[in-house]
């Protein structure tokens, strides 16, 4: 049977950032036909396929997460008993460890297992979208996160929003003949935080992130155009968040709303730890695939950061949770 280190290894080896998984859409594809899956790709756009693999015509339970990462590409290197390595906690680790759980439940005659792995999750999750439409047959999702190694209970939803200011442009050595777009987005954004926004007994507060910053084009030229980028995470419904957003910006800058993903609570199962994360994944997305649950090693503390890494004896551990979950819901 194959070391789920060993494999982890080899995907974190392909660089695949979102918008770039081909290779590593193409090593796992490959790995899963040499084990006898049926795989059916499905391209998302030109390069980037979706991964379903099954063994059967129906299956019970589908085991999924994403093959797509964050830039930059970081190598994978072992340390002890860590993992580094861009993925290595979301969501290549994971995936690994999906795969070899998989292939111990057919060794164990049991068929009724699916894998789905999708690309995009990191940038609007184009990958999910197509996917839902795919005949999936399970009656239950196990989508794979860095949960510690608990099943979530809830997970915050999210909301891009793009605030945009407007000017004047001008020289710089004559400030009164413009109207700078830079300073009223300043002054602007620091008042998100006086903003009450919902907060939820399982799952905390909304919180907000200021990610990107964008303006002007020259030291010298007075700034016609700005705009900053804002991650909201979600408590509850969408809707009074937005009120709150707009009445925040109203007169001064313009709201354009991205991607919105809502808050979700999952079900549990006696017997495996629980508790809320706070972060988004591809489940709202995936209603089609069955009633979803949320598990996977690594913690997100670390995901997205330059030192992601995960513990090889939690990545081992978790290849048997994955097995026994999917015994325990084919049981019912």
């Amino acid at each position: 049977m194959t070391d789920v280190v060993s494999l982890a290894a080899e995907l974190l080896a392909i660089p695949s950032s979102t918008g770039s998984e081909g290779a590593v859409v193409d090593f796992a594809s490959k790995w899963l036909i040499a084990r006898g899956w049926n795989v059916n790709l499905q391209e998302v756009t030109r390069g980037r396929s979706n991964i379903w693999a099954s063994r059967g015509r129906k299956s019970g339970v589908t085991l999924s997460t994403h093959l797509d990462t964050v830039p930059p590409y970081i190598p994978p290197r072992l340390e002890g008993s860590r993992l580094f390595g861009r993925g290595s906690s979301d969501a290549k680790g994971i995936a690994a460890a999906m795969m070899v759980a998989a292939e111990r439940l057919v060794a164990a005659g049991e068929k009724r297992v699916d894998l789905l792995f999708v690309v995009g999750e990191e940038k609007g999750s184009d990958g999910a979208r197509a996917a839902n439409s795919l005949g999936a047959t399970s009656r239950f999702l196990i989508n794979g996160e860095p949960t510690e190694s608990k099943l979530a209970s809830g997970a915050k939803g999210s909301l891009r929003v793009t605030v945009r200011t407007s000017g004047r442009e001008a020289h710089s050595a004559y400030p009164h003949l413009g109207s700078s777009a830079i300073e009223p987005l300043l002054e602007l954004l620091p008042k998100i935080r006086e903003v009450e926004f919902p907060t939820d007994e399982v799952l905390g507060d909304t919180n907000v992130n200021v990610g990107t910053i964008r303006g002007g084009t020259e030291a010298n030229i007075i700034p016609g155009n700005a705009e900053a980028e804002l991650m909201f995470r979600l408590v509850g419904d969408v809707e009074p968040v937005r009120a709150l957003i707009k009445k925040w910006a109203r007169g001064k800058a313009k709201l354009d709303y991205g991607s919105h993903i809502p808050a979700q609570r999952f079900r549990t199962v006696e017997g495996f730890e629980s508790g809320p994360v706070a972060y988004t994944s591809d489940i709202p997305l995936l209603p089609a695939w069955g009633e979803p649950l949320l598990f996977g090693p690594g913690s997100i503390h670390v995901a997205h950061t330059p030192d992601e890494y995960i513990d090889t004896e939690e990545l081992r551990k978790s290849v048997d949770t994955y097995e026994r979950l999917v015994k325990t819901l084919l049981a019912e």
